[in-house]
């Protein structure tokens, strides 16, 4: 009996695993350049088709495997603060944090299906699928990144909830029915603009950057890091360029308290700038955006914070904790109560800094476009900014939102219809 136990549990992880690696093949795909429409569509459906069909257990083991595939990367940066000995705990930590949350949607689907005494698999089913719709709804510690139809950004089907519906749909009854051809219902959820093409603004420069955290904060490096900024400026303004864009933070000083505000301003009469910096009003730190246009400066301070990294979300004696023994007792930043929009030679544009811009919090109101600022440092290198851009393609096919982004350490790119263009 302790060998069939045993190997039921070794089955039972075994299952988790491989529909957790399902569900990931789009990332990865992504990553190494392989990714094709018809490839993430099939094994979205499967990734699906196979969750829908299984246990509590197996729920467990696939959202524990989903945790680690999708965000093993989040405890690197905490090599930048000393603490490689925490990885591992790290990890497993958010292991545990996917696997519950999955382990308790199916149990809260056999639970109301035994105590409303229903025989067969339709309701269960029913259930499980309810809870994966609603999923991307949930976010432990605020971190909102987990979104099962994420999947299919760049498949043959629809992000939208009334595709990934139908998708779940067509799956459940193709299992009670138990017959294959219930699935070309998928077909309803279908989209058709892979192929449309996209125009850009050759007005505008992106910069990418390429500096580690480490050099980042070396104060003595910034004398050479800030020239090769300004001879970026000077190279889009012999390109005729009307506006350029810097990543995050990439003057890591509290610029309006610094001389190179003025320089930036004498720039920002040829070409219009927007830069990321901090911002110091006395009392608290702000990670900021700077426009320099028209003139004038502006600041457009952060929504919404990094969990952790900007912001500990836990409770106020457990955050003070946490920042005492782990962050040196550093203070968290402070977030802006409401987004920001800027005009920019008669054209609005959204504000964002990197997490932020994968929040649903910034995209209310529909903006027709984002200006995003990203510093990928601290998590490459690894699958960081590939998920990113697949949320930045979510999010810009779901309102329709071009996006500009620039970063430091991974590639800059502009994002269409979903679409996008480096």
């Amino acid at each position: 009996m302790y060998k069939i136990s045993q190997y039921s549990s070794t089955f039972e992880l075994t299952k988790g695993f491989f529909i957790a690696l399902l569900s990931s093949g789009f990332i990865y795909l992504n990553y190494w350049g392989f990714s094709h429409p018809l490839m993430n569509t099939i094994l979205g459906i499967i990734t699906l088709y196979l969750l829908l069909q299984e246990e509590k257990k197996v729920w467990f083991f696939s959202g524990a495997f989903i945790g680690l595939f999708w965000f093993w990367w989040i405890a690197l940066s905490l090599q930048h603060y000393g603490m490689v000995w925490a990885v591992p705990i790290e990890i497993v930590i958010i292991m545990l944090s996917y696997g519950v949350l999955f382990w308790f949607l199916a149990w809260i689907s056999e639970k109301i299906t035994a105590l409303l005494s229903v025989s067969g698999t339709l309701l269960p089913l029913l259930l499980k699928a309810l809870g994966l719709f609603i999923l991307s709804y949930i976010h432990p510690f605020s971190f909102d990144w987990l979104k099962p139809e994420l999947m299919f950004v760049e498949s043959y089907l629809g992000i939208e909830k009334w595709q990934y519906a139908i998708i779940l749909g067509a799956i459940v009854l193709s299992i009670w029915k138990q017959h294959f051809l219930y699935l070309f219902l998928i077909l309803f959820a279908y989209q058709s603009n892979l192929s449309t093409p996209i125009e850009m603004d050759d007005k505008v420069k992106l910069v990418t950057t390429s500096t580690s955290v480490q050099d980042k904060w070396n104060e003595t490096l910034h004398a050479a890091q800030f020239e090769t900024l300004f001879e970026q400026i000077d190279q889009a303004i012999k390109e005729h360029k009307s506006l350029i864009i810097l990543p995050e933070s990439v003057f890591p000083i509290f610029l309006n308290h610094s001389k190179t505000l003025d320089r930036l301003q004498e720039k920002a009469k040829q070409i219009s700038i927007v830069t990321g910096g901090l911002y110091w009003d006395g009392k608290t730190p702000r990670n900021s955006t700077y426009i320099f246009t028209d003139n004038k400066v502006s600041v457009a301070n952060k929504v919404v914070l990094v969990p952790f990294g900007e912001s500990n979300p836990l409770p106020d004696f457990l955050s003070d904790w946490v920042n005492k023994i782990f962050y040196d007792g550093a203070i968290d930043y402070v977030a802006s109560p409401t987004v920001v929009d800027y005009k920019i030679d008669g054209k609005i544009y959204r504000n964002a800094i990197c997490f932020e811009a994968t929040s649903e919090k910034l995209y209310e109101g529909e903006p027709k476009n984002m200006i995003v600022l990203s510093n990928n440092g601290w998590f490459t290198p690894s699958i960081e900014p590939t998920l990113q851009k697949l949320l930045l393609q979510y999010y810009s096919k779901k309102y329709g939102t071009t996006i500009y982004h620039s970063v430091n350490m991974s590639d800059s790119y502009v994002v269409k219809n979903g679409r996008v263009d480096h």
